[in-house]
Protein backbone atom coordinates (compact mmCIF):
# COMPACT_ATOMS: atom_id res chain seq x y z
CA UNK A 1 0.00 0.00 0.00
CA UNK A 2 1.35 3.31 -1.27
CA UNK A 3 2.50 5.83 1.85
CA UNK A 4 0.15 8.80 2.08
CA UNK A 5 2.00 12.37 2.37
CA UNK A 6 -0.46 14.77 4.11
CA UNK A 7 -0.70 18.74 2.32
CA UNK A 8 -2.42 21.62 3.69
CA UNK A 9 -1.96 25.18 3.06
CA UNK A 10 -0.78 28.82 4.47
CA UNK A 11 -3.89 29.45 6.15
CA UNK A 12 -3.26 26.78 8.78
CA UNK A 13 -0.40 28.83 10.11
CA UNK A 14 1.28 25.49 10.75
CA UNK A 15 4.10 25.67 13.33
CA UNK A 16 7.31 24.80 11.50
CA UNK A 17 8.07 22.52 13.84
CA UNK A 18 4.50 20.38 12.91
CA UNK A 19 5.49 20.67 9.59
CA UNK A 20 8.95 19.28 9.97
CA UNK A 21 8.34 16.09 12.47
CA UNK A 22 5.06 15.12 10.72
CA UNK A 23 6.60 16.02 7.12
CA UNK A 24 3.38 18.02 5.85
CA UNK A 25 3.30 20.31 2.75
CA UNK A 26 2.06 23.63 3.05
CA UNK A 27 1.01 25.48 -0.20
CA UNK A 28 1.30 29.30 0.08
CA UNK A 29 -1.90 31.51 -0.72
CA UNK A 30 -0.63 34.94 -1.71
CA UNK A 31 -0.88 39.01 0.09
CA UNK A 32 -1.01 40.88 -3.12
CA UNK A 33 -0.06 44.62 -2.16
CA UNK A 34 -0.38 47.22 -5.24
CA UNK A 35 1.79 45.57 -7.85
CA UNK A 36 3.64 43.31 -5.42
CA UNK A 37 2.82 40.17 -4.41
CA UNK A 38 4.16 38.13 -1.62
CA UNK A 39 3.98 34.34 -0.67
CA UNK A 40 1.91 33.86 2.93
CA UNK A 41 4.32 32.81 5.04
CA UNK A 42 7.76 32.71 3.06
CA UNK A 43 8.26 36.41 1.42
CA UNK A 44 6.09 38.61 4.33
CA UNK A 45 5.40 38.42 7.92
CA UNK A 46 2.33 39.53 9.55
CA UNK A 47 3.73 42.36 11.03
CA UNK A 48 4.64 43.59 7.97
CA UNK A 49 1.36 42.98 7.05
CA UNK A 50 -0.05 45.51 9.67
CA UNK A 51 2.14 48.23 9.18
CA UNK A 52 1.53 47.80 5.19
CA UNK A 53 -1.98 48.42 5.97
CA UNK A 54 -1.53 51.44 8.44
CA UNK A 55 0.32 53.20 5.87
CA UNK A 56 -1.90 52.72 3.01
CA UNK A 57 -5.03 52.92 4.38
CA UNK A 58 -5.95 49.94 2.67
CA UNK A 59 -5.89 46.41 2.48
CA UNK A 60 -3.78 44.06 0.50
CA UNK A 61 -5.68 41.27 -1.72
CA UNK A 62 -4.99 37.70 -1.54
CA UNK A 63 -5.56 34.92 -3.93
CA UNK A 64 -5.30 31.15 -3.57
CA UNK A 65 -2.93 28.74 -5.22
CA UNK A 66 -4.03 27.90 -8.48
CA UNK A 67 -3.95 25.08 -9.98
CA UNK A 68 -0.42 25.21 -11.49
CA UNK A 69 0.80 25.52 -7.94
CA UNK A 70 -0.47 22.41 -6.41
CA UNK A 71 0.41 20.41 -9.49
CA UNK A 72 4.07 21.37 -8.32
CA UNK A 73 4.05 20.57 -5.28
CA UNK A 74 2.12 17.39 -5.69
CA UNK A 75 3.75 15.81 -8.97
CA UNK A 76 7.09 14.85 -7.14
CA UNK A 77 5.00 13.05 -4.40
CA UNK A 78 2.69 10.76 -6.68
CA UNK A 79 5.89 10.09 -9.19
CA UNK A 80 7.98 8.71 -5.93
CA UNK A 81 4.61 6.43 -5.43
CA UNK A 82 3.30 8.04 -2.55
CA UNK A 83 -0.60 8.98 -2.38
CA UNK A 84 -2.01 12.34 -1.10
CA UNK A 85 -4.42 13.89 0.59
CA UNK A 86 -4.52 17.77 0.76
CA UNK A 87 -6.89 19.77 3.45
CA UNK A 88 -8.21 22.82 1.98
CA UNK A 89 -8.70 26.04 3.70
CA UNK A 90 -12.96 26.74 3.99
CA UNK A 91 -14.02 26.16 0.07
CA UNK A 92 -17.07 28.82 1.54
CA UNK A 93 -13.96 31.51 2.08
CA UNK A 94 -11.65 31.07 -0.88
CA UNK A 95 -11.01 29.30 -4.65
CA UNK A 96 -8.47 27.23 -2.83
CA UNK A 97 -10.42 24.15 -2.50
CA UNK A 98 -11.73 24.36 -6.33
CA UNK A 99 -8.17 24.80 -7.72
CA UNK A 100 -7.18 21.59 -5.68
CA UNK A 101 -9.60 19.53 -6.95
CA UNK A 102 -8.75 20.65 -10.41
CA UNK A 103 -5.11 19.98 -9.94
CA UNK A 104 -6.26 16.58 -8.64
CA UNK A 105 -7.73 15.82 -12.12
CA UNK A 106 -4.25 16.14 -13.78
CA UNK A 107 -3.44 12.99 -11.79
CA UNK A 108 -4.31 9.34 -11.77
CA UNK A 109 -7.66 8.23 -10.06
CA UNK A 110 -7.50 8.83 -6.73
CA UNK A 111 -3.74 9.59 -5.94
CA UNK A 112 -4.69 13.01 -4.79
CA UNK A 113 -7.98 12.86 -2.51
CA UNK A 114 -8.72 16.88 -1.47
CA UNK A 115 -10.33 17.62 1.67
CA UNK A 116 -12.82 21.03 2.79
CA UNK A 117 -11.43 21.30 6.03
CA UNK A 118 -14.33 23.54 6.66
CA UNK A 119 -12.64 25.83 9.51
CA UNK A 120 -9.48 28.23 9.16
CA UNK A 121 -6.05 28.60 10.74
CA UNK A 122 -5.55 26.51 13.81
CA UNK A 123 -8.29 24.12 13.09
CA UNK A 124 -7.12 22.84 10.05
CA UNK A 125 -3.66 22.88 11.82
CA UNK A 126 -5.37 20.47 14.40
CA UNK A 127 -7.00 18.44 11.79
CA UNK A 128 -3.72 17.89 9.65
CA UNK A 129 -1.89 17.06 12.48
CA UNK A 130 -4.03 14.17 12.90
CA UNK A 131 -4.23 13.12 9.61
CA UNK A 132 -0.50 13.45 9.35
CA UNK A 133 -0.35 11.01 12.53
CA UNK A 134 -2.56 9.01 10.99
CA UNK A 135 -0.81 8.55 7.76
CA UNK A 136 2.74 8.20 9.59
CA UNK A 137 1.08 4.96 11.35
CA UNK A 138 0.15 3.19 7.85
CA UNK A 139 -3.81 4.22 7.18
CA UNK A 140 -4.47 4.26 3.26
CA UNK A 141 -5.88 7.67 2.09
CA UNK A 142 -9.31 6.70 2.06
CA UNK A 143 -9.39 6.21 5.75
CA UNK A 144 -7.85 9.26 6.33
CA UNK A 145 -10.37 11.06 4.03
CA UNK A 146 -13.08 9.15 6.09
CA UNK A 147 -11.83 10.19 9.56
CA UNK A 148 -11.26 14.19 8.21
CA UNK A 149 -14.43 13.95 7.47
CA UNK A 150 -16.25 12.96 10.39
CA UNK A 151 -13.49 14.80 12.92
CA UNK A 152 -14.38 18.43 10.75
CA UNK A 153 -17.91 18.15 12.22
CA UNK A 154 -16.55 17.96 15.81
CA UNK A 155 -14.38 20.76 15.56
CA UNK A 156 -14.47 23.68 17.33
CA UNK A 157 -13.32 27.00 16.00
CA UNK A 158 -14.68 30.62 17.60
CA UNK A 159 -12.36 33.77 17.49
CA UNK A 160 -12.84 37.14 19.31
CA UNK A 161 -12.22 40.19 17.01
CA UNK A 162 -10.57 43.10 18.30
CA UNK A 163 -11.48 45.42 15.61
CA UNK A 164 -14.26 46.05 12.87
CA UNK A 165 -11.60 48.05 10.78
CA UNK A 166 -10.12 45.21 8.74
CA UNK A 167 -13.79 43.47 8.10
CA UNK A 168 -15.15 46.87 6.93
CA UNK A 169 -12.21 47.37 4.33
CA UNK A 170 -12.35 43.73 2.99
CA UNK A 171 -16.45 44.39 2.53
CA UNK A 172 -17.56 42.17 5.27
CA UNK A 173 -19.28 44.72 7.21
CA UNK A 174 -20.52 48.06 6.24
CA UNK A 175 -19.25 51.55 6.79
CA UNK A 176 -22.32 52.11 9.11
CA UNK A 177 -21.69 48.95 11.19
CA UNK A 178 -18.04 49.69 11.62
CA UNK A 179 -18.70 52.95 12.77
CA UNK A 180 -21.73 51.46 15.40
CA UNK A 181 -19.41 48.95 16.20
CA UNK A 182 -16.83 51.40 16.96
CA UNK A 183 -19.02 54.09 18.74
CA UNK A 184 -20.40 51.58 20.69
CA UNK A 185 -17.25 49.29 21.30
CA UNK A 186 -18.85 46.41 19.84
CA UNK A 187 -16.09 43.29 19.96
CA UNK A 188 -17.79 40.46 17.88
CA UNK A 189 -17.62 36.68 18.86
CA UNK A 190 -16.65 34.50 15.78
CA UNK A 191 -17.81 30.73 15.00
CA UNK A 192 -16.91 28.68 12.31
CA UNK A 193 -20.17 26.90 11.21
CA UNK A 194 -20.61 24.67 8.10
CA UNK A 195 -17.55 26.52 6.88
CA UNK A 196 -18.84 29.62 6.88
CA UNK A 197 -17.98 32.62 9.62
CA UNK A 198 -20.71 33.57 11.94
CA UNK A 199 -21.00 35.83 14.79
CA UNK A 200 -22.45 33.81 17.77
CA UNK A 201 -22.38 37.06 20.25
CA UNK A 202 -21.72 40.85 19.96
CA UNK A 203 -20.01 41.92 23.13
CA UNK A 204 -19.86 45.56 24.69
CA UNK A 205 -17.27 47.40 26.30
CA UNK A 206 -13.71 45.98 26.78
CA UNK A 207 -12.03 43.10 24.70
CA UNK A 208 -11.32 41.44 27.86
CA UNK A 209 -15.32 40.55 28.14
CA UNK A 210 -15.53 39.06 24.66
CA UNK A 211 -12.31 36.54 25.70
CA UNK A 212 -14.23 35.80 28.32
CA UNK A 213 -17.50 34.99 26.63
CA UNK A 214 -15.61 32.73 24.24
CA UNK A 215 -13.70 31.10 26.83
CA UNK A 216 -16.89 30.78 28.75
CA UNK A 217 -18.26 28.69 25.16
CA UNK A 218 -15.16 26.60 25.44
CA UNK A 219 -15.50 25.73 29.08
CA UNK A 220 -19.17 24.93 28.69
CA UNK A 221 -17.88 21.70 26.35
CA UNK A 222 -14.88 20.68 29.15
CA UNK A 223 -16.81 17.81 29.77
CA UNK A 224 -16.55 16.64 25.93
CA UNK A 225 -13.54 18.82 24.82
CA UNK A 226 -10.55 15.98 23.53
CA UNK A 227 -8.00 17.47 25.73
CA UNK A 228 -5.07 15.75 24.13
CA UNK A 229 -5.23 18.84 21.84
CA UNK A 230 -5.88 22.30 22.01
CA UNK A 231 -5.14 25.26 19.80
CA UNK A 232 -5.12 28.73 20.93
CA UNK A 233 -4.27 31.10 18.29
CA UNK A 234 -3.50 35.23 17.97
CA UNK A 235 -2.71 37.76 16.06
CA UNK A 236 -0.36 40.29 18.02
CA UNK A 237 -2.56 39.23 21.05
CA UNK A 238 -0.27 37.67 23.47
CA UNK A 239 -1.56 38.30 26.76
CA UNK A 240 -5.11 37.20 25.68
CA UNK A 241 -3.25 34.16 24.67
CA UNK A 242 -1.58 33.70 27.66
CA UNK A 243 -4.88 34.36 29.65
CA UNK A 244 -6.76 31.04 27.47
CA UNK A 245 -3.84 28.77 27.85
CA UNK A 246 -4.01 29.45 32.22
CA UNK A 247 -7.96 28.62 32.14
CA UNK A 248 -7.88 26.01 30.03
CA UNK A 249 -4.51 23.94 31.33
CA UNK A 250 -6.66 24.96 34.69
CA UNK A 251 -9.57 23.25 33.38
CA UNK A 252 -7.73 20.13 32.25
CA UNK A 253 -6.71 20.57 29.12
CA UNK A 254 -3.32 18.30 28.51
CA UNK A 255 -1.02 20.11 25.45
CA UNK A 256 -2.07 23.56 24.22
CA UNK A 257 -0.29 25.07 21.32
CA UNK A 258 -0.56 28.74 20.03
CA UNK A 259 0.45 29.84 17.29
CA UNK A 260 0.29 33.15 15.39
CA UNK A 261 -1.88 33.49 12.57
CA UNK A 262 -0.43 34.49 9.56
CA UNK A 263 -0.68 37.00 6.76
CA UNK A 264 -3.62 35.67 4.94
CA UNK A 265 -5.71 35.31 7.84
CA UNK A 266 -4.21 38.68 10.00
CA UNK A 267 -4.92 40.50 6.71
CA UNK A 268 -8.66 39.78 6.97
CA UNK A 269 -9.29 39.73 10.82
CA UNK A 270 -6.45 42.28 11.71
CA UNK A 271 -4.38 42.89 14.66
CA UNK A 272 -5.35 41.85 18.45
CA UNK A 273 -7.29 38.84 17.44
CA UNK A 274 -7.74 35.82 19.27
CA UNK A 275 -9.15 32.48 18.72
CA UNK A 276 -9.65 28.93 20.25
CA UNK A 277 -10.18 25.34 18.54
CA UNK A 278 -10.59 22.01 19.49
CA UNK A 279 -12.23 18.70 18.90
CA UNK A 280 -15.25 17.47 20.64
CA UNK A 281 -15.85 14.10 21.81
CA UNK A 282 -19.21 12.40 20.80
CA UNK A 283 -19.59 11.21 24.70
CA UNK A 284 -18.72 12.89 27.79
CA UNK A 285 -15.06 11.89 29.11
Amino acid sequence: MPNVKIFTDSTSDMPQGWKENYDIGVIPLYVVFEDTTYRDGADITPDEVYRKVAAAGALPKTAAPSPADFIHAFAPVIENGDDIVYLSLSSSLSSTYQNARLAAEEFPPGRVQVVDSCTVCGGIALLAVKAAKAALGGSSSGEIVSMLERDRERLSTEFVIDTLDFLHMGGRCSGMQNFIGSLLKIRPVLRMVDGSIVPVSKVRGKKEKAVEQMLSHALSDIERMDKEMVIVAHTQAEEDARYLCDALEGAGAKEIAVMEAGCVIGSHCGPRTVGLMYLKNEQPG
